[in-house]
């Protein structure tokens, strides 16, 4: 049979389903031309296989809600100093569309970084060491991109175009892909979980609903399943009062029972995810109570990650949950973090931010290289688009404003096959326009699945007559620069 991900689906129809769409010979005739031998032997077994050995068997991926300011953090430009409170060159901006939040102001004045650079690790990488002195030390492990860009420029369809390759929702994520890809390593998890994290400044927060990490059109159960802060991560896993397992158990049976006539009668595939999806959350409600419960954990493990990794919600608590979680076998876990969007008072929630991340992302790093794991596991950090090098609002040496800006942002990766230590990427001296390799979130996602051991071209779902990618109909490819 030939190695098409998409046919899986076909693959489960019952004799039923499968005479009853083919009423006419057209339909059969039709049927009969996708070449399924398998399928008219009874075969249900096929699952999509990597078309060569992945480097990563799995993704942290930690997203940072709102868009860091690449100007501020990993794109230094200290020619600025001397354009201070000038106004922004209408050739840099080149015609630009602005957000409504700046398009009304009379000028554009330039507003340097307060913060102080320095080279980072053996490679020299100059970086925000002053508020990222923890992650400063894995430089030479991170893989630095300089040059990603976007075409949306407003939240909702840029962190839509971020997780699922296009602006317009409905399409399937990075997680699910993933999960459609590679399948589950743990019968007893979700292959994709989301956690997120509470900042503690949270002045400006975004919307993070859950169809970022919808399945779209691919089959239900490879939705990210979304894990709570507290002690009751999950609702409704556990049993009530005077319910026994025994008692679920029976239950989950009759009703699952009720669910294949269903399926059998229509052949909707949403039914069978939920019959999978009641069995999986019975046997979470052994899995997850352990999963959640970081006693256990090492004395040095939290001198690692910091106290702040025994408060739920915290992102250092994510940060050390999404390790459990990779270790136990899940696939892929999203992790996202609020309050990056940063158009005012960038000196008082910049500090705030990365003192949230900075620790929890190094220890992530060096937790995952001790335990022998960060080789096979990709983890990569990141925001939707970035920030204008021009003010929004009042400006002063000590404090500024910026306006979202989608032409070029920074992001990072490490393990998992990304080529650490090196730099992708560059941008003009305004950090506005990209000069040189510029990287298409497309090309950023090609890359991703290339480490995970599919072609982007060929890991393909058929929705609506199409062979639905994530990188969608437009060019896109592999990043060899960013490979180890």
């Amino acid at each position: 049979m030939r190695n098409e991900p998409h046919l899986h689906e076909l693959l489960q129809q019952t004799r039923r389903q499968f005479f009853s769409s083919g009423r006419s010979l057209l339909g059969g005739a039709a049927l009969a031309s996708l070449g399924l031998p398998a399928a008219f032997a009874g075969e249900t077994s096929a699952k999509p296989q990597p078309h060569f050995p992945a480097r990563a068997k799995r993704v942290i991926y930690l997203h940072m809600v709102g868009g860091p300011s690449q100007m501020d953090l990993f794109d230094p430009k200290p020619e600025m100093d001397k354009w201070y409170d000038k106004d922004l060159p209408e050739s840099i901006r080149n015609g630009q569309r602005l957000t409504t939040m700046t398009s009304g102001q009379s000028r554009f004045p330039i507003a340097p970084s307060k913060f102080q650079f320095s080279p980072a690790g053996e490679s020299g990488f100059e970086m925000n060491t002053e508020l990222l002195p923890h992650l400063a030390e894995k430089a030479d492990e991170i893989c630095w991109m300089r040059s990603l860009h976007t075409e949306a420029i407003n939240h909702e369809p840029a962190i839509t175009a971020m997780q699922t390759g296009n602006q317009v929702t409905g399409r399937p994520c990075l997680g699910s892909w993933a999960s459609y890809g590679l399948g589950s390593m743990n019968d007893n998890l979700p292959a994709f979980v989301v956690l997120i994290a509470i900042p503690k400044n949270r002045e400006q927060e975004q919307a993070i609903s859950s169809r970022l990490w919808s399945a779209g059109y691919l089959p239900g159960r490879h939705s990210g399943v979304s894990f709570r802060s507290g002690n009751d991560p999950i609702l409704y896993i556990n049993n009530p009062p005077g319910v026994s397992s025994e008692i679920r158990r029976r239950s989950i049976e009759g009703i699952n029972a009720l669910n294949q006539f269903g399926f059998e009668a229509h052949g909707d595939p949403e039914t069978q995810t939920r019959i999978q999806q009641y069995e999986m959350a019975y046997r979470m409600q052994a899995s997850v109570p352990e999963l959640t419960d970081i006693s256990q954990e090492s004395k040095s493990t939290f001198e690692l990650y910091g106290e702040d990794a025994k408060k739920p919600g915290s992102f250092a608590y994510t940060a050390l949950m999404a390790r459990r979680l990779a270790e136990r076998g899940v696939r892929f876990v999203q992790v996202y973090h609020n309050n990056w969007d940063h158009h005012g008072n960038v000196a008082g929630r910049m500090p705030d931010q990365c003192r949230d991340v900075d620790r929890p992302c190094y220890a992530l790093l060096e937790d995952l290289k001790q335990r022998g794991m960060l080789e096979d596991t990709l983890v990569i950090w990141g925001g939707e688009f970035g920030r204008t090098i021009y003010s929004q609002g009042g400006l002063s040496r000590e404090n500024y404003g910026r306006d979202h800006h989608p032409r070029c942002f920074s992001m990072w990766m490490a393990g998992g096959g990304a080529n650490g230590g090196s730099v992708y990427g560059e941008t003009d001296e305004f950090s506005y326009n990209i000069v040189k390799d510029p990287l298409h979130i497309r090309d950023f996602h090609a890359t991703c699945l290339h480490l995970l051991g599919f072609d982007h071209e060929r890991l393909t779902f058929k929705y609506q007559g199409l062979d639905q990618r994530l990188t969608g109909v437009e060019h896109a490819h592999v990043v060899d620069e960013l490979l180890a």
